[in-house]
């Protein structure tokens, strides 16, 4: 069988089975070490989250999280991996970089 289109997936659209609506990639999906993380973000005393997965391409659905590495003064400044919601980061954290 002779394909039409060309097999290529990073330049297929992506659907959403649901609705047949495109959605957006993840360019966020691998797992990054904690020395390169996607993002980082700081509050204004001891607090920092570093990203190194998002589990989502939008960032504004209610229950979005990332998987990150934090730092608090909890941590002895060391850091501890688990998933957190974006929210919880958004609302209490600046990002710097």
């Amino acid at each position: 069988m002779k394909h039409i289109f060309p097999l290529d997936n990073d330049k297929a659209p992506h659907y959403n089975n649901s609705m047949n609506t495109k959605s957006t990639k993840n360019e966020c999906a691998k797992t990054r070490p904690q020395d390169d993380p996607y993002e980082v973000w700081r509050d204004g005393s001891d607090w920092e989250w570093r990203v190194l997965k998002k589990y989502q391409a939008n960032d504004d659905k209610e229950w979005a999280r990332w998987f990150c590495a934090v730092k608090s003064p909890y941590t002895y400044g060391g850091y501890e991996l688990g998933d957190v919601y974006v929210a919880e980061i958004k609302n209490n954290a600046l990002r710097v970089k």
